[in-house]
């Protein structure tokens, strides 16, 4: 394929936006070459600047779950629109939603929305920590919250130990109140726990890790997250800002059955536009601002055009459940074929998949925390990238990050997917 326009792009791109990006992953700097830039995209295609057609596997990194340009949501968006973009008042929708969004999901009875995932999971631990009036937190190697200060933490020496920064811009102060646990094990959060006895406001984890590749949680992980916390007083924290709505309706909550105390949204739940939202029973939710005294606040926080969209898209997902089991064959049809396709051609590999979240490692072991994940050929995984997109199939452009599908897929669609495997797997 041919991407003189969109290499032209980036080029222009990169005198005015740091990087020509306004989110690194976008750059290609983890499988080498120039970002593709999208023209226009309709159900389970990506249309680039050059008129080349991709089969999407990344769809807005998950909210695209109907496929792009998804008809009640685009009809939704225009319709109120016109009646204005934005006000800094109330409005009906923001409580529309808010009504379906806690009827769709377990262990929840107040929801408050934001513009990102990023300000959902800060806010979420804020209001834990004013809730439970204790200051640190421990969170999940390979796990991404966002980009606030608390989460760019990475492990420090020993096997329990204070977090170090790992962005420049964020202090030791805020590092020294995240602790470093190991994804899927709870021995390690139990020393974590032993060592910081009355200190831990919450744990925070996606629940079904996708910033280290797709991870599910092992057989009795979150169970037993679910004992600890309640055996110290800690508030159990799940980031389903890419599993809300995508799994189950009501999330990696519904699906696996284990409870949360404060969960966060974001991607599906604003149908495409820029939405975040965090959820809780009531006694939490009421410590918020303004009938508590944990402060959040936000300009554009219950945008008409995001609610309008998120609205549409939870309307369509609650009217037919049936979509999910939809997604999780359509995805499992898909592994399959991956499967055999690498086999074939004797390629190391496994893949994880769970529901609609699918990913390829190129390693032998199974991948099942970040330390695994990191073990994986990434030279492998950059050559089958740019196979894949030389051959009109869009993933991630990093190793790193899961496959979000879409029911816009046909299974048309999935086995043109499987023949590219096949072919690009004897290039590997």
């Amino acid at each position: 394929m041919i991407y003189k326009r969109s290499s032209a792009l980036f080029a222009a791109a990169q005198k005015v936006i740091p990087g020509g990006v306004n989110s690194p992953v976008r750059a290609f700097k983890a499988v080498g070459g120039d970002p593709i830039f999208v023209k226009e995209a309709k159900g389970a295609y990506l249309y680039d600047e050059d008129a080349n057609r991709l089969i999407d596997y990344i769809n807005s990194w998950g909210p695209m779950i109907l496929g792009h340009a998804y008809a009640p949501v685009v009809d939704a968006v225009i319709e109120k629109a016109r009646k204005g973009t934005s006000f800094g008042m109330p409005t009906e929708i923001e409580t529309q939603i808010a009504e379906l969004a806690v009827s769709m999901v377990p262990n929840i009875d107040k929801i408050r929305f934001v513009n990102s995932g990023t300000e959902a999971c800060m806010s979420a631990v804020r209001l834990a920590r004013g809730f439970t009036a204790k200051d640190k937190i421990i969170k999940f190697a390979g796990c991404y919250h966002g980009h606030s200060d608390s989460f760019l933490i990475q492990a420090g020496s020993g096997a329990v130990t204070f977090g170090s920064p790992n962005s420049p811009g964020v202090t030791q102060g805020t590092a020294k109140d995240t602790l470093l646990a190991r994804y899927n094990d709870l021995a390690h959060v139990e020393s974590i726990i032993a060592s910081n006895k009355g200190g831990i406001a919450c744990i925070i984890i996606e629940p079904v890790a996708g910033n280290m590749g797709c991870i599910p949680p092992e057989k009795g992980f979150l169970e037993g997250l679910r004992v600890l916390c309640d055996t110290h007083d800690i508030l159990l924290v799940f980031d389903e800002v890419m599993t809300g709505f995508r799994l189950a309706k009501g999330g990696v909550q519904e699906l696996l059955g284990v409870d949360a105390d404060i969960v966060t949204f974001g991607k599906v739940i604003g149908g495409g536009l820029p939405v975040g939202a965090f959820a809780a029973r009531e006694e939490i939710m009421d410590h918020l601002a303004p009938l508590g005294p944990v402060y959040q606040a936000g300009t554009l926080s219950g945008n008409p055009l995001a609610m309008a969209a998120g609205l549409a898209m939870l309307t369509e997902l609650n009217n037919n459940p049936g979509i999910f089991k939809s997604l999780a064959d359509k995805t499992e049809y898909l592994h399959i074929g991956i499967t055999k396709a690498l086999e074939d051609h004797n390629i190391i590999h496994t893949v994880n998949r769970i529901g609609s979240m699918i990913s390829v490692h190129f390693s032998k072991d199974a991948v099942v925390d970040f330390d695994t994940a990191a073990h994986g050929n990434n030279d492998t995984f950059k050559r089958f990238f740019h196979g894949m997109l030389d051959n009109g199939i869009y993933i991630a452009p990093s190793a790193f990050e899961t496959w979000f599908i879409t029911e816009a897929l046909t299974y048309n669609d999935l086995d043109e997917t499987i023949g590219v495997v096949q072919k690009v797997a004897k290039t590997l």
